[in-house]
């Protein structure tokens, strides 16, 4: 399943890092529409809002379909059927949808063969692994390159920065009864997990990767809805660590959120070179950052755990994009 997220990229940085091609080869950009709501997160769940990408034509009938869009949704679909006038009335959890109902539950059925799919964006996902002990939570996304530790500028050509996770999603477009706005809102596809992370949970979202795969699934009007479904999959592609239980409250909003700790540690864990790159990169690569104190690298503690660390250690992952341990974070990022 997948409960809990985070996008911390600022808005500006978003639409960066969801640089595309068109139909002509051209390097394109999507547009954001109502900007301006978007919020930061290291630590979002259901009921707020997220950013989503979407085909322009369900905006405007004329655009050409393969046109991207970013918007802003409420996490959790409420369908356009729903006649109550208050949608926090619905009755059904929809931040989820199974990959395997999709298409006979009523409350996606008929978005999905509208062409309603979307996008939804995130650094990555959060997952709890139960044990004796109760549950450890653990950061889940994309492999990243050492190119995702260093800043890039407005002017570069391609973004080098953290490669978002990029989830397969229904959305729907719900008008209250008594009139008034539009509201939007998704849901997350879910599949079986890939084999590397069902130790830590036996579902996982739908993952998108690769430009490809995220056109077909948003070119509504080129890419039918049966073609589209075979797009959801699992995927081996996905490195994760284990974080702190501080991120059990979606009250707590900081880097300390998808902070890598140690398994097993007793005492409280400082911030290595490799994780201090990571926190230093996430606060300096956006702008309108959830982080209050843009120079200040929180530290975390874990909770002491009787099962071994997992194979894909946050040690490990993190050399792969953060460069060598021990190198300076303002080095690396000036590099």
């Amino acid at each position: 399943m997948c409960g809990r997220t985070a996008c911390s990229l600022g808005a500006d940085n978003l639409r960066r890092a969801c640089a595309y091609r068109d139909r002509r080869g051209r390097q394109r950009q999507p547009e954001w529409i109502r900007g301006e709501r978007y919020r930061p997160s290291y630590n979002k769940g259901p009921q707020s809002s997220g950013p989503v990408l979407l085909s322009r034509r369900h905006l405007q009938q004329d655009a050409d379909s393969s046109e991207r869009v970013l918007m802003d949704m409420r996490w959790g679909l409420i369908p356009s059927w729903f006649k109550k006038d208050d949608p926090s009335k619905m009755q059904f959890n929809t931040s989820n949808c199974r990959s395997d109902t999709m298409l006979k539950k009523s409350s996606y059925k008929g978005a999905l063969l509208k062409g309603k799919r979307c996008v939804v964006l995130a650094d990555g996902f959060y997952e709890w692994q139960r044990h004796s002990g109760g549950k450890q939570p653990y950061f889940i996304y994309f492999p990243q390159t050492k190119d995702a530790a260093a800043e890039g500028k407005e002017g570069d050509e391609e973004w080098r920065g953290w490669r978002l996770l990029t989830m397969a999603g229904i959305f729907d477009c719900w008008e209250p009864p008594a009139g008034g706005e539009m509201l939007y809102t998704y849901t997350i596809i879910t599949v079986d997990a890939s084999k590397d992370v069902s130790f830590i949970h036996h579902r996982m979202p739908a993952i998108l990767d690769g430009d490809e795969a995220i056109r077909k699934w948003l070119d509504f009007a080129e890419v039918p809805t049966q073609e589209a479904i075979q797009l959801i999959q699992p995927t081996e592609n996905i490195v994760f660590h284990p974080v702190s239980t501080f991120v059990n409250s979606v009250r707590n909003n900081t880097p300390e959120c998808l902070a890598p700790i140690e398994l097993g540690a007793k005492k409280e864990v400082k911030a290595t070179p490799s994780s201090q790159m990571m926190l230093g990169w996430l606060k300096n690569s956006q702008e309108g950052s959830p982080q209050k104190k843009e120079n200040d690298v929180p530290r975390w503690t874990s909770q002491f755990l009787h099962s071994p660390s997992p194979k894909k250690t946050s040690a490990d992952i993190l050399q792969q994009w953060l460069g060598k341990e021990g190198e300076p974070a303002a080095k690396k990022r000036k590099a």
